[in-house]
């Protein structure tokens, strides 16, 4: 089980993932994609990473749009586990 994280923790962690805002207890961020093909291929790809992590993102598909937001729902908030999952989202939009 992964430990909650502090408000000082949260805000160094944001740092490692710029492109993601804190929300409460979730972080978030939006992607555009060139088009809707290309969004659902990368939300396929986000899949098998939240997957192999046992870490599931909620996901909003809107036309080339993708919506993300972590927490970890067991803990109550956000911990590690939410952050490199994130950074692992980051990474496969250049993949």
């Amino acid at each position: 089980m992964a430990q909650l994280l502090n408000d000082s923790e949260i805000s160094s962690a944001l740092a490692t993932v710029p492109d993601w805002q804190r929300d409460g207890a979730t972080i978030t961020r939006s992607v555009t994609l060139s088009s809707f093909p290309n969004a659902v291929a990368y939300v396929v790809r986000v899949a098998e990473l939240a997957e192999a992590a046992d870490h599931h993102p909620d996901i909003d598909i809107r036309w080339r749009t993708v919506t993300f937001h972590l927490s970890t729902h067991s803990e109550g908030g956000l911990t590690s586990k939410d952050f490199a999952l994130a950074a692992q989202i980051d990474a496969a939009l250049t993949v």
